[in-house]
């Protein structure tokens, strides 16, 4: 696909960063930062939430300038001036926030910006003829013609992975790349990985999943609090070192074991069917004082299950009921009112006010209540004192409550969504994939807090696709494939055999 560049013969890695440093209003992101990348290595950044390592690549593909250091490519000065002139030179990034137009057709998007034209008319014929060859080379299972809205995340992904190899890159940054995509789809992924290693291109890797590292990655870097802590062969980087090194501490059980007091039936599903996702007779339970678990793959049903509960996904048959009383017309504000909070999957698109601040984030939810309003106007005393209490008791860092929330790490952000909900004493939580982009650090205060919360007796729903979770978290467990629930396991029988059964058709 691609084949080793030259300019490298005298031995100098293909990209090198020395000394960067890189500052925003009162915090610096990047300390003295030294990193190298091999041709034709995947090198892999570690590290918690906020260590630095969205500031580092967005550094390297162009979207910042650092305000000291110096970079280089192939051995040759880099200054980059914006993210057109870093793919230019062969740098191209994926980053978790996709940069798709939905209203455009997937040949479209692979070619905006270097359109195919015919004279003065764009050549879409030709277009998805390459497009078509191009996703067909490359193994994505997607067509041409089809628009964006009509995608699913999970090929979303592989389309800006396509976008992204386009002019055959010297350097391909993935961020997250996995975190939408089945195991299946990872695969794909990993072969295509394979093959632009072998081309001599650098790949730049983000990701938390140890299973992940082990499979694909030459070389990891580790960084906390945006510097360089260490950077090791990926045969030196076992879980226990990387999460000491990261972390700074021992994280030595990352799964806490949480005591059912199983109490009254708290929330229940009857016979709910969704045009959504085609999600068909869906039974459900869940009570005071356990975690029950929906497992399936990407597209199964269950992230639309998970929204139905909290009224955002309307029912075409079927009916709920919170604390055993019928609820008519479910709504989020209706839900709220009745003690659910709900955690969605897509924290950016569906739970944060991006420009506003952390401390508006926090108290969103509840301005309505007693705690903070009188006489329907806000007490914003009260206010910043109890947004400030729960800050601290998730540790949310920075602890700047005027911060807009936009600039907080993703799992800052995700602990600022727990933190909203925490502030109405919540009696059932629907979490839909809590850890979605969050470090180990961050995951395990994310599953004390579970621990807590359920302990506590309120009644947790966690939908997940990471089925450690599942199986280590939750006291009972639903499977849902293709819109309907396949087994009910619990106990000894909530196993990784069992749940992987009823991912498929038989």
């Amino acid at each position: 696909m691609t084949t080793p560049h030259a300019g490298q013969a005298n031995g100098a890695p293909l990209l090198a960063l020395h000394g960067v440093t890189k500052r925003f209003p009162g915090v610096t992101a990047l300390k003295n930062m030294d990193f190298t990348l091999r041709s034709g290595e995947v090198h892999v950044l570690f590290g918690e939430n906020g260590a630095g390592k969205s500031t580092l690549v967005n550094v390297i593909a162009g979207t910042y300038r650092p305000e000291v250091g110096t970079m280089a490519l192939g051995g040759e000065p880099l200054r980059l001036e914006s993210p057109a002139d870093a793919r230019s030179r062969g740098i191209n990034a994926v980053f978790q926030e996709f940069s798709l137009v939905p209203t455009l057709t997937v040949a479209q998007n692979i070619f905006l910006g270097r359109e195919l034209r015919r004279g003065r008319r764009l050549d879409n014929g030709e277009m998805n003829r390459r497009a078509a060859a191009i996703l067909a080379d490359l193994g994505f299972p997607l067509q041409a013609r089809t628009p964006v809205t009509r995608l699913a995340r999970s090929s979303q992904q592989m389309l800006e992975i396509a976008k992204a190899l386009q002019g055959e890159p010297r350097v391909l940054i993935l961020d997250e790349p996995t975190a939408s995509l089945t195991e299946r789809e990872a695969e794909i992924l990993f072969t295509l990985i394979r093959r632009l290693k072998a081309g001599g291109v650098g790949i730049i890797y983000i990701s938390h999943r140890m299973q992940e590292i082990r499979t694909i990655a030459d070389r990891v870097t580790v960084m906390r609090d945006g510097a360089l802590v260490s950077t090791l062969d990926v045969a030196e980087a076992d879980e226990d070192r990387l999460v000491s090194l990261m972390t700074g501490r021992q994280v030595t059980t990352l799964y806490p074991k949480i005591t059912s007091r199983r109490g009254d039936e708290v929330l229940a599903l009857h016979g709910v069917c969704l045009d959504a996702a085609e999600v068909r007779d869906v039974d459900l339970t869940v009570n005071a004082g356990e975690v029950v678990g929906i497992a399936g793959l990407v597209g199964s049903g269950k992230a639309e299950i998970a929204e139905a509960c909290f009224g955002i996904c309307p029912l075409t048959s079927g009916h709920i009921t919170v604390a055993k009383q019928r609820v008519d017309a479910p709504s989020p504000r209706e839900m709220l009112r009745r003690g659910m909070y709900f955690l969605p999957a897509d924290r950016r698109k569906q739970g944060l006010v991006l420009p506003r601040s952390l401390q508006e984030n926090i108290s969103i939810a509840s301005l309505g209540e007693p705690t903070l309003s009188r006489f329907g106007t806000i007490r914003r005393h009260r206010e910043h004192r109890l947004v400030k209490a729960m800050a601290e008791r998730l540790q949310v860092r920075p602890a700047a409550l005027e911060r807009p929330i936009g600039l907080f790490s993703g799992g800052n952000q995700q602990k600022a969504l727990f933190a909203r909900g925490l502030m109405r004493a919540p009696k059932i939580l629907v979490l839909s994939e809590p850890t979605t982009g969050v470090d180990v650090g961050a995951r395990a205060d994310v599953y004390q807090l579970i621990k807590e919360l359920c302990e506590q007796g309120a009644g947790v729903l966690l939908v997940s696709s990471d089925l450690p979770e599942i199986l280590h978290l939750c006291h009972r467990a639903y499977v849902v494939h293709r819109g309907k629930v396949r087994a009910e396991l619990a106990g000894g029988d909530l196993t990784e055999e069992a749940v992987l059964a009823n991912f498929f058709d038989a």
